[in-house]
């Protein structure tokens, strides 16, 4: 590891201390190891990936009263700090900023590789096993229902009602979770995104089993 990737990492670890358990360091961490398990078998740039993969939520504007532009310029600032090329402060800016969901019909066309991979690695935390127990500690801290059956998914929300969006966090499977599946890039990521699926698909039937008490 170099210095300035060991120095990001403390960085990060640092100023996420007491974050929200969904996106605190653990999150991070998971992300960017992730992020380096699939740049392994795709040719990039790996210190884009990893400054990316660990700055990616610095400044997540659900908790910062919707600002996007905060986390780019704390990563801006951070880089610069360290006397990082600005071409790779560029490209670590510039995933920071497209690499979310509810951004993804905003994004130009033909991404480079890196934001691909660091998108998928970010995408992978948020399914599975971890996935679930994410959205439902997201779910509580926010103190959404956990289910309503008279509440249906809403799968055509524009950007700004998502982001307002206080449904139930079992919809929130259906209008994000189940659907990130089918939008992983590389085919590490596609590979390890199908078990999770899977994993929440068997989930959501037992919970429906069980608040049916059948």
């Amino acid at each position: 590891m170099n210095n300035l990737i060991a120095d990001t990492a403390a960085f990060v670890k640092e100023k996420l201390r007491g974050a929200e358990a969904g996106h605190d360091w653990y999150h991070i961490e998971r992300v960017w190891k992730l992020s380096v398990r699939i740049a392994e078998k795709e040719p990039c740039n790996r210190e884009v990936v990893e400054l990316a993969a660990l700055l990616h939520d610095i400044a997540d504007p659900k908790f910062h009263n919707g600002d996007e532009t905060l986390a780019l310029k704390v990563s801006r600032k951070f880089l610069e700090s360290l006397n990082t090329q600005e071409e790779v402060i560029e490209q670590v800016v510039f995933i920071i900023k497209n690499i979310s969901f509810k951004n993804r019909h905003e994004a130009p066309g033909n991404l480079p590789v890196e934001l691909k991979i660091v998108q998928d690695a970010d995408r992978l935390d948020a399914i599975g096993a971890i996935g679930i127990a994410r959205t439902f500690n997201f779910g509580g801290f926010r103190n959404n229902p956990m289910y309503d059956p008279e509440i249906r998914p809403d799968l055509e929300m524009s950007k700004e009602e998502y982001k307002k969006s206080n449904g139930t966090t079992i919809n929130h499977f259906y209008e994000k979770l189940l659907l990130l599946k089918d939008l992983m890039n590389t085919e590490p990521g596609k590979k390890m995104a199908e078990e999770r699926h899977q994993f929440m698909l068997t989930f959501l039937n037992e919970f429906y089993k069980e608040w049916n008490v059948s």
